[in-house]
């Protein structure tokens, strides 16, 4: 199980040395939950990620009724496996408002992850966040 956002950056902070911050983001990706099979469908991919990834979106009406997203992912590649779990501690479980309100880009900066991720990696990292945000910006419209 992926530990709270709260618990990866203080880890983060214990970490000096990038490749104890590189084995720390794989170790988050083994973190994540077992991906259905089923559900590596193209439908589910994200485009503009030179890996693999999965993204499945479920909504869920939060205590306020405000619908709650929660996201299952994967990827084929240790690292990008890694950021998708950290993507994953950031927006899965919030309310569409709370995930448009999110900057990404702020949390891997305080990690120091954004100036250290290959252009790839990095164009990858977006098209998840668009995803997801776009997945809220729809769940929004629905309400």
């Amino acid at each position: 199980m992926i530990p709270p956002l709260d618990d990866i950056l203080e880890n983060f902070d214990f970490l000096e040395d990038w490749d104890d911050r590189y084995r720390y983001v794989i170790e988050l990706g083994r973190m994540l939950p077992e991906f259905p099979d089923e559900e590596r469908t193209d439908a589910n991919k994200v485009r503009g990620c030179a890996s693999q990834v999965w993204l499945v979106k479920s909504v869920e009406p939060g205590e306020d009724g405000a619908p709650r997203l929660v996201f299952q992912g994967d990827s084929d590649a240790h690292i990008v496996k890694g950021l998708v779990a950290i993507v994953l501690a950031t927006y899965s479980g919030r309310s569409a408002a709370e995930i448009a309100r999110t900057d990404i880009d702020e949390i891997f900066s305080r990690i120091g992850l954004k100036e250290h991720l290959s252009a790839q990696r990095a164009n990858g990292l977006k098209s998840m966040v668009d995803r997801i945000r776009a997945d809220a910006r729809a769940a929004l419209a629905e309400a």
